[in-house]
């Protein structure tokens, strides 16, 4: 019986569609783990940690003592270390204490010491799990600072996180305006002051100084540090850490984030703003005068996701805040909120551009068919219902470029008997018969190429979806079926081990969707393979191609095992649709004994002007036949 074979074409298709999924899964692989970090660093950072603490500690001890008794010992030894702003220590505020703003959605602590937030929490949204009753905090117990390294006229280096600030609260309408200043004198004092507005998550931010001409040393921009370790808020610390990231804008509407691993480090110029990005939560840090150059770096704290299941990243920003006429004034602007491209996209200051949601097309197919077409759906149904309705709409506008690929390989079955024909009688000269087999797809109107094209075109949709579900903050926590949260894996069953690169459970829907890939493939593998004959020259892809009908499902079953539900269902719902399609096109709209009479009568016609593509190909293969004449004479 003869072999089974496949058409280029079609190997051509299946090839690409394997390539960018191994793309995809190597875009989006987790970095390997590392077993330990490195001892030696570990120890001196605590060293140097303990060391600054007793500092912190000696300090806050003379502090305390010259508020609650005046002791003019105490003031002068503060003096010696703290300059002018020993005057800071003289007031009711030189002591632990916090001020609290919040409106609707964000509520903000901010300390005394150091005059930044201590606390933000973000009021309509919980951390893991929908009724863990958790509130997500962004920052709390010390993950983050804010720091103004102080360099004093008399050559003293001090810091404002360790100084106290003096808190004034304010309403100016229905905003509320809290003002820390950091004294140097009665009228003299460094002040941060933060404006929060009704339902808003962003915050004014402004950063100023009055009356420290002569106490600090204005020669160079002053060194504003801020830090952040980021909490873990989703179910899987290992799928969040994958999408947390530091983005910055800088330059000329340019965007950037640094890179993913171990202290790795970028110093743009002209920063606009910079965006320490959460998965779906995110902390950013705006500018009305863009920053000169900074330094941001980015530290993978997720080395072992059975350990490491606190912490995601640890974010770091050191920005030059440069004097105008001697003094400090620097208006900002600070978000606490979701990563949700519909709310950063009202702010119209290009926050969106920290959702990935592809570059080029992929991009475009995002924001301009998926978001508006799926926010649409789910504002009148429910999401797992809107992600079924929205794959069926996507298959059927692209059920026509499936139509044609599918026609294309009926029309390379019916020619396949007589491509086998040329085969033999050309058996001994493979480029004779590459050139008669043009000829005869020119004659029968037939085009070697119509099969691979549709599949091009839809691989841009694919990795779309690739981008745009994981970036999908709607989905977050919003249950379908035995999925309680569309944004995370929908396990079903929790195993007492770990399988490396699947993970220690089992989830549904990407079972669903690798075997309704292996059918899909095993329905059109028949008629593949029936559509041309081997060519010469090539590997045995039958055999390949029939590897990777087992190969593919179970690869799509590792990949979206640790993936959202939401991308899982959204590929399951799109290959049952596809084998839908398929059946109804072979079943209604394609009757080979019809193409075969089209093909026969389109060879009387006079053969159709060959294509760019078509021509260019019969010239090369003319000048080979050619070279191997000559080279027959000599």
């Amino acid at each position: 019986m003869e072999q089974k074979k496949f058409d280029l074409n079609s190997i051509i298709g299946f090839a690409l569609i394997f390539g960018i999924l191994i793309f995809i899964m190597y875009q989006n692989q987790p970095d390997p783990k590392v077993v330990a970090a490195e001892k030696a660093q570990k120890e001196l950072l605590i060293r140097e940690a303990k060391a600054k603490e007793l500092e912190q500690k000696t300090v806050a001890k003379a502090t305390v003592a010259v508020a609650t008794t005046g002791d003019s010992t105490q003031l002068a030894q503060l003096q010696k270390t703290l300059g002018n702003f020993a005057y800071s220590a003289t007031l009711p505020s030189a002591k632990a204490g916090v001020t609290t703003i919040e409106n609707d959605l964000v509520k903000l602590t901010i300390a005394n010491k150091g005059g930044y937030i201590v606390e933000a929490t973000l009021k309509q949204f919980e951390k893991f799990k929908k009724g863990s009753g958790q509130l997500v905090q962004l920052v709390k117990d010390n993950n983050a600072n804010l720091n103004v390294q102080l360099l004093t006229s008399d050559n003293r280096t001090l810091n404002s996180k360790d100084l106290y600030f003096e808190p004034t609260l304010t309403k100016v309408g229905a905003d509320q305006i809290l003002s820390m200043k950091l004294k140097a004198g009665a009228n003299e004092f460094l002040e941060y002051k933060y404006i929060l507005k009704p339902n808003d998550y962003m915050i004014g931010f402004d950063i100023r100084s009055q009356g420290l001409k002569k106490v600090l040393n204005t020669a160079k921009p002053l060194d504003l540090e801020w830090n952040l370790k980021t909490y873990r808020n989703e179910k899987s610390v290992s799928y969040e850490d994958r999408y947390t990231l530091l983005y910055f804008e800088y330059g000329d509407e340019k965007f950037d984030y640094v890179g993913d691993g171990k202290d790795k480090e970028e110093i743009p110029e002209n920063v606009k703003y910079i965006a320490f990005k959460q998965h779906f939560f995110s902390t950013i840090l705006l500018t009305n005068t863009p920053f000169a150059k900074s330094s941001l770096k980015s530290t993978k704290l997720v080395l072992d996701e059975k350990v490491d299941t606190t912490f995601t990243k640890q974010f770091k920003a050191n920005i030059p805040l440069a004097f105008t006429n001697g003094e400090l004034d620097h208006k900002m602007s600070w978000y606490f909120g979701p990563t949700d491209y519909k709310t950063l996209k009202e702010y119209d200051k290009n926050l969106d551009k920290i959702i990935p949601l592809g570059w080029g097309i992929f991009g475009w197919i995002n924001k301009f068919i998926f978001i508006p077409l799926f926010g649409f759906l789910s504002s009148y149904i429910a999401y797992g219902i809107a992600i079924i309705v929205f794959t069926i709409l996507i298959k059927i506008a692209m059920s026509p470029i499936t139509f044609k690929s599918f026609l294309s390989q009926a029309k390379m079955k019916v020619l396949r008997p007589e491509i086998t024909e040329l085969g033999e009688k050309f058996k001994k000269d493979p480029m004779k018969k590459q050139q008669e087999t043009m000829k005869l797809y020119n004659k029968a109107g037939v085009n070697p190429m119509a099969g691979c094209i549709p599949a091009l075109i839809q691989l841009p949709f694919m990795y779309a979806s690739f981008q745009f579900f994981p970036s999908a903050f709607e989905l977050r926590q919003k249950s379908f079926l035995w999925a309680d949260d569309l944004s995370s894996f929908d396990e079903i069953i929790r195993l007492p081990f770990y399988i490396p690169f699947y993970g220690n459970h089992i989830s549904l829907f990407p079972v669903l969707a690798s075997i309704a890939i292996f059918f899909y493939m095993k329905m059109t593998s028949g008629d593949q393979q029936m559509a041309a004959p081997q060519q010469e020259g090539m590997p045995d892809m039958a055999k390949m191609m029939k590897i990777m009908i087992y190969v593919s499902p179970i690869m799509m079953l590792f990949f979206f095992n640790s993936y959202g539900a939401g991308l899982s269902l959204y590929n399951f719902i799109s290959n049952l649709i596809t084998i839908g399609i398929m059946i109804v096109i072979k079943r209604y709209f394609i009757d080979s004994d019809k193409i075969h009479a089209q093909i026969q009568e389109n060879k009387l016609k006079e053969p159709k002007k060959q294509g760019k593509f078509q021509k260019k190909l019969q010239e090369v293969m003319e000048q080979a036949e050619a070279q191997k004449a000559q080279q027959k004479k000599k």
